[in-house]
């Protein structure tokens, strides 16, 4: 797939200073494309120069998700909230990790559910031959 006009801009932009801000709007340029890993990198390449660069932090909590690695991403967001407690972007990705974690837990709950009923069927029908 050919780069948007605006990646290519953005990592000319990091590419000719790689102290400069733009990683963050590179990083998340890269997630909105779904290229989650490349998002994860160019994110923790700039946080090691940039480390109280909350918005950028949020990038990363948000392309974390994306690739189901959610401790990490529990991780970078609360983290986010701590030294802004106010950052909305940071809690909804909580709030987005709850309902995965929630979503998970209930198929686990399901998927017991059925085999016990099915292993009840299977005891039912062995037990009337």
């Amino acid at each position: 797939m050919a780069d948007s006009p605006r990646l290519e801009e953005l990592r000319r932009r990091v590419q000719k200073d790689p102290a400069s801000l733009a990683f963050a709007q590179l990083a998340e340029e890269h997630r909105r494309l779904g290229e989650f890993e490349e998002a994860v990198r160019v994110a923790r390449a700039g946080l090691a120069m940039h480390a109280g660069y909350g918005s950028a932090r949020v990038t990363l909590g948000r392309a974390l998700i994306d690739l189901d690695r959610l401790e990490d991403a529990r991780a970078e967001l609360e983290g986010v909230l701590r030294a802004a407690p106010d950052n909305l972007a940071a809690a909804r990705g909580l709030s987005e990790i709850a309902v995965r974690r929630l979503q998970g837990w209930l198929q686990s709950v399901m998927a017991d559910r059925d085999a016990r009923a099915q292993k009840g069927q299977a005891r039912k029908a062995e037990a009337q031959t």
